[in-house]
């Protein structure tokens, strides 16, 4: 390859699908993160403010001058919107013994 031939190249690659795909990536992998110590330290109920965060980055989306930023910023709202329900099935994952109960915590009783 010359010199010519890789700035040619170089010009012709898009890579904002693959920024937008590690932000969607490193979005989900936090979003799992944050719902299992979410949960474990808060409680379900936590599930509130998870409804704002999401909210918030889903609005800030929309006014972002910036393309990719934009993106981040939605796929990053909306996996926090997603997250409302899984930190509710967390609860359960927790009592179905999949993952460790905060100690010190009591269990409602019904």
């Amino acid at each position: 390859m010359n010199d010519m031939s890789i700035i040619l190249f170089s010009e012709t690659l898009n890579i904002t699908g693959l920024i937008i795909g590690a932000g969607a990536f490193i979005s989900i992998a936090l979003g799992r993160y944050l719902t299992i110590k979410a949960e474990y330290h808060f409680s379900k109920k936590f599930w509130v403010v998870f409804l704002m965060v999401g909210l918030m980055l889903a609005g800030l989306s929309l006014v972002s001058s910036f393309f990719i930023l934009s993106a981040i910023l939605s796929i990053l709202g909306f996996t926090f919107l997603w997250g409302i329900g899984e930190i509710i099935e967390q609860e359960k994952r927790v009592k179905k013994g999949w993952f460790p109960r905060k100690p010190g915590r009591r269990e409602k009783s019904k």
